[in-house]
């Protein structure tokens, strides 16, 4: 009989377990969205031999997190928009499908980016198509903006019969002026458009003042690399990946960041980028800068922090590029880091381990799940850090799932490790987030009267923010407890509450339960359940737990009976005190002679 009333009130109690643990993890998220493609790129794209990481889970820290403190500075992602057409690789998308344009900047706002710089060939193409589908959506999202850079390919190939270079470029230039200048989205410095280009001086040669007369709108141009500040007529000047350099292109950003700070009244238009590789491009020829697991990217923004602050900043930085998966300097998908996480559990501490460069991540998040797919944040970490004590979370007892996911820095990959199975045994064990003691540790008070002694709790390690419940065992014995205060909260230091111990001398003795009050207490059960179940969450949760409760009171007793007994002084007795917050339960003795 008792092994079967033994088994139900277990049954019940599972129940409740089950019903807490549920109460305790509130999704947020699922594994799926942190694991999955949450990027522009196509799902169907893979990663590729020249660097290129196929479409996954990427950081969407602010880009800005990577600039020095206080900066200020545009950041702009340089965007290719020929995708889709058959003389250029297939990465699973075309660049005039409108819900692939609301994709890409849905995802570069994601990501803390300002505006995009659009690689533009001239009018009348799928590239002029696509321009206009990126003015379209970027109208639609107040802050963001564009601008056009004339590409040298737009002047070798312009339609324009019999015309010299230069007067292709006015041509484009007065078509820009009237499709995209007047757009409340278009890029603007001091009430003026931007324009730039790319190697029209390299290839052509232009009277870039004669241009400027054939315009009612007096754009500001922007040149490119240490020459362009000195260049007639110009506004500024953009640097660029250059992967025949040596050093990885810092020596030459360097060189543009110094040759721009004189020129104080133009702009200077910094630039980041992971590597080049265009060993894929069919134009290709063998250049290659190495990623170095996402070093190269950190390495060009070490550069800016390194000349630049917020005294003396940088106006504008260009990403070069967004989605240039043919040169392989494409960031759409992300940065490879290289990074794998594996984490277990033991004595209901979480650890983990990152391989990898910890430089290329911004945090660790540690994510619990009652059925390994929906997901809590438990709590976010710095990457000094590698390992949680469980039971400084209040998590109810159950079963649970958990994962730790090492974040990267902007537009660097997130990893995440596979799952761990966790079920809490905290109890008193918990003290290993806490000192928790007693001084003096032993009292001698005289017959009725009373003792003190100073209860303290101190974090072994970093802070305990919650407050610590205290409370005596005074069921076993004839004394009295209060505290003074009843609840400690430690911070980071150590932190006192005033135990007062009191003799009672009261003798009583508890009766053993009938076991007609077990048969009730079941018979009863029912009923109990069908109310609960018309009562709100909450209060039938507080019913469940007092029959529960009563229900092991009842099988103990049925079983055999419970007596409790308050001798009367003198004696010596040990008092357990305790101090509980959520599931950390720590405690200490204190031994009490009565004489």
């Amino acid at each position: 009989m008792c092994t079967r009333l033994f088994a139900a009130a277990v049954l019940l109690f599972s129940a409740l377990n089950l019903f807490a643990a549920k109460k305790f993890v509130v999704p947020t998220t699922t594994l799926a969205a942190q694991t999955g493609n949450n990027t522009s790129a196509a799902n169907s794209f893979i990663s590729q031999k020249n660097g290129n990481q196929g479409a996954g889970n990427v950081s969407k820290v602010d880009v800005h997190s990577l600039l020095y403190p206080g900066a200020t500075t545009k950041v702009y992602a340089h965007l290719m928009v020929w995708f889709g057409k058959s003389n250029h690789m297939n990465v699973g998308y075309s660049s005039t499908d409108p819900a692939q344009v609301h994709r890409q900047i849905t995802d570069m706002i994601s990501r803390g980016i300002e505006g995009v710089i659009i690689d533009w060939y001239g009018p009348g193409n799928s590239e002029d198509d696509a321009t206009r589908l990126v003015m379209a959506e970027a109208e639609t999202h107040p802050g963001f903006t564009f601008a056009i850079m004339i590409d040298q390919g737009a002047i070798k190939w312009d339609s324009c019969s019999g015309c010299t270079p230069q007067e292709a470029l006015i041509n484009q230039l007065q078509y820009i002026e009237q499709t995209y200048f007047s757009s409340p989205a278009y890029m603007t410095r001091e009430g003026r458009p931007v324009v730039t280009n790319f190697d029209i001086d390299r290839s052509f040669s232009i009277d870039w003042k004669a241009v400027n007369a054939a315009l009612s709108s007096q754009p500001i141009f922007l040149f490119q690399n240490n020459s362009g500040f000195s260049h007639v007529l110009s506004g500024g000047s953009y640097s660029w990946v250059m992967p025949t350099t040596s050093n990885y292109g810092l020596q030459y950003l360097a060189s543009f960041y110094q040759a721009g700070i004189p020129f104080t009244t133009e702009e200077t238009v910094g630039a980041t980028y992971k590597g080049f590789n265009d060993s894929l491009a069919s134009w290709g020829s063998g250049r290659i800068m190495n990623q170095q697991c996402a070093q190269t990217w950190l390495n060009t923004f070490s550069e800016i922090n390194s000349l630049y602050n917020s005294g003396k900043p940088l106006p504008t930085l260009q990403l070069v590029t967004w989605n240039d998966y043919e040169e392989g300097t494409e960031i759409e998908s992300g940065i490879s880091n290289c990074m794998t996480v594996s984490a277990q559990v033991g004595s209901n501490t979480l650890r983990w381990t990152a391989n990898g460069n910890r430089n290329t991540l911004d945090h660790y998040v540690v994510y619990i799940s009652t059925d390994g797919k929906n997901l809590m944040p438990l709590t976010a970490l710095e990457t000094s850090v590698n390992s949680a004590d469980l039971c400084g979370y209040s998590i109810p007892t159950g079963n649970y799932t958990l994962y730790v996911q090492a974040v990267g820095r902007p537009n660097i990959a997130n990893a995440i490790s596979g799952p761990v199975q966790f079920a809490p045994q905290c109890g008193s064990t918990s003290g290993s987030t806490l000192n928790f003691g007693a001084s003096p540790a032993s009292l001698t008070i005289s017959a009725g009267g009373s003792g003190t002694a100073e209860i303290t709790a101190q974090p072994k390690t970093g802070s305990f923010n919650n407050a610590i419940a205290l409370a005596c065992n005074e069921g076993s014995h004839p004394l009295t407890c209060t505290f003074s205060p009843a609840s400690i909260t430690p911070g980071s230091r150590a932190v006192s509450s005033v135990l007062t111990i009191s003799d009672a001398g009261i003798a009583t003795r508890t009766a053993p339960m009938p076991r007609s009050f077990l048969l009730a207490t079941f018979l009863l059960f029912p009923g109990i359940v069908v109310v609960g179940g018309a009562m709100r969450r909450k209060h039938s949760a507080v019913v469940l737990g007092t029959l529960a409760l009563a229900t092991m009171v009842a099988v103990s007793t049925s079983c055999g009976g419970i007596s409790a007994s308050k001798m009367g002084s003198p004696g010596m007795y040990t008092v357990t005190v305790s101090g509980t917050s959520g599931a950390v339960q720590v405690s200490t003795t204190v031994t009490v002679t009565v004489d």
